[in-house]
């Protein structure tokens, strides 16, 4: 028996971990790599065309995590759709969407569902917080965010999640996209932050401003899941700083049944072996499978 093994609106998992969207950039090698000790893969953000993103420096690291400001730098649809038959299907794939309207996100579905036939689902992003009129900004349209989870359902046999931000009115918007038929949420993408170099006293991103991961953002997006899990039934995937076995626990404790890993794995290409690991360890010590564990922080508070 595994006792890691989980579900998400139809969704099976060997274990509940999950490669987060835009990590590991978009050739398919890399994401073959950690399918073998991963739940589940989900690729980088990708619209109808291909997109430059933000000049260098894009990336900034400090004591608490990332600062990232590379503007959905990815290639087109069609061109990821055959980068993507490469996948070896080790664990599930999902392939994250951006775009600006109903239109575009169908047109999109309609490339992959026709490309991948191993292909497992669709993570939408509204929640990128730097590029103006997608991601954050289309996730604050709570009517267009439902209307086009309600059109992808009707257009695709896959599972539609959404991956939501914590600057959101999220759970206003994990409701709406709920009525919608979304089969899960994911939460939080990064936070809006910055850093100014104090020698030249300019902002170190060539772009201002960037998304916050890591450390620093994992106590907000706990709350973020622990305050949907009393809100919605869909499903709830966590996102947020998670770089340990401990992390991991606490987000499905606070009613996640699933983690994205994100910036951890910039720092270690076996985060997913050894979390993996120690969350066997901890189950077979507890007697207890992860599925046991959702949830169960709310139980002493009422």
């Amino acid at each position: 028996m595994n006792p890691l093994e989980t579900e998400i609106g139809g969704l099976r998992m060997k274990n509940p971990l999950m490669l987060a969207s835009g990590i590991l950039g978009s050739k398919v090698h890399s994401l073959n790599l950690i399918a073998r000790d991963a739940g589940a893969v989900v690729a980088k953000s990708v619209g109808l065309e291909e997109r430059e993103g933000y000049r260098n420096p894009t990336v900034v690291n400090w004591r608490c995590g990332l600062i990232n400001a590379i503007g959905l730098a990815s290639p087109a649809a069609r061109d990821f759709a055959e980068e993507l038959k490469d996948y070896t299907n080790e664990s599930p794939l999902i392939v994250s969407l951006y775009g600006y309207s109903v239109d575009e996100f169908v047109e999109l579905v309609r490339i992959f569902d026709s490309a991948l036939p191993y292909l497992h689902g669709y993570e939408l992003n509204l929640s990128c917080p730097h590029v103006k009129g997608a991601g954050l900004d289309l996730g604050m349209d709570l009517e267009l965010s439902s209307e086009i989870v309600e059109e992808l359902k009707r257009k695709t046999s896959h599972q539609v999640f959404a991956k939501l931000s914590a600057l959101h009115d999220y759970i206003r918007l994990a409701k709406a996209l709920e009525d919608a038929g979304v089969d899960g949420v994911v939460i939080s993408n990064t936070l809006r932050g910055m850093k100014i170099d104090i020698l030249s006293g300019r902002p170190v991103l060539s772009n201002i401003s960037g998304g916050v991961s890591g450390p620093a953002i994992k106590p907000v997006a706990l709350k973020c899941v622990y305050d949907l899990y009393k809100e919605v039934e869909v499903p709830i995937i966590g996102c947020g700083g998670i770089t340990s076995f401990e992390d991991v626990l606490e987000f499905i404790m606070a009613g996640a049944k699933a983690v994205q890993i994100g910036s951890a794995v910039y720092y270690s290409r076996r985060i997913f072996y050894s979390l993996k690991e120690s969350l066997i360890a901890f189950a077979r010590a507890r007697e207890c499978t992860i599925s046991d564990l959702v949830g169960i922080a709310h139980n002493s508070t009422g």
